[in-house]
């Protein structure tokens, strides 16, 4: 009985810790944004890393969710006469949901897991010392401008995700289960609200945060060797997912719960 407790103990002790190190991590990443210097060059290349390469996998997954949840709406509604209410579901759930979740799950598992393999192989390789040496500071250098492209870039990510997908629900609904168009769009604009779309953008935005966080944190503490970098990128793709998902019901009960 004592070594179970022990045990349990232990493991809690060590999830706490876990947290506390991804917090101070956090804050020092913050903190680094009112301290000289910047580097925009830096910060434009993780933009066009993070942001416009993610842009055909954010886009084809919602085009193709929102097919699929047209379809399943429509087969749900008949069972109670509702069908019509497949545009106005279509695009609150796309908005509200399933835009920034999938969005934020697809950048994790292409963004987080690029940023610890880079970062933890630049720290196997002692590149990461060498900044050091050169009285350069990786985390403004490696962290920061990664952790800001991905803040700024993924609510537009979402934002076009969310417009494909609604489109990709349009194009089902239309052509395949003969709604008419001009109906559909009406619709659709008559039943979202600035709040859904503001919820997303927001969501958008945290989600960025954590996942680019998560890939530079895990690649900072990268163990040695080709194994550490693989068990860096490994962990950073879980941390970020689950974090996303986490945050989204927080964020869900902050917006939606009166």
């Amino acid at each position: 009985m004592t070594g179970t407790l022990g045990a349990v103990g232990s493991a809690v002790l060590a999830m706490l810790a876990s947290i506390g190190r991804v917090v101070i991590f956090a804050a020092n990443t913050v903190k680094h944004l009112a301290l000289p210097p910047l580097y925009p060059r830096e910060f434009f290349q993780a933009l066009v890393q993070i942001g416009w390469l993610s842009l055909p996998v954010v886009g084809l997954t919602a085009f193709f969710t929102g097919g699929a949840l047209a379809l399943q709406i429509y087969a749900g509604g008949a069972r109670f006469s509702a069908e019509a209410v497949v545009p106005s579901i279509v695009a609150i759930g796309m908005v509200r949901e399933l835009g920034p979740v999938l969005g934020g799950l697809m950048v994790a598992a292409r963004v987080a897991s690029s940023i610890a393999a880079e970062i933890g192989t630049m720290k196997v390789t002692e590149q990461i010392d060498a900044l050091v040496t050169l009285s350069t500071d990786p985390m403004k250098y490696l962290t920061l401008p990664r952790v800001l492209a991905a803040t700024m870039s993924l609510p537009i990510l979402v934002a076009v995700g969310d417009a494909i997908g609604i489109f990709g629900g349009f194009l089902v609904g239309v052509n395949r289960l003969d709604f008419n168009a001009a109906a559909y769009l009406k619709n659709t604009v008559d039943f979202l609200e600035t709040a859904d779309v503001v919820s997303g953008m927001v969501k958008g935005a945290v989600f960025g945060f954590i996942v680019a966080l998560m890939g530079c944190y895990h690649g900072m503490n990268s163990g040695r060797g080709a194994q550490g970098v693989g068990r860096a990128t490994k962990s950073a793709v879980v941390a970020a997912s689950v974090l996303i998902l986490a945050a989204n019901y927080i964020l869900t009960e902050v917006f939606f719960t009166s």
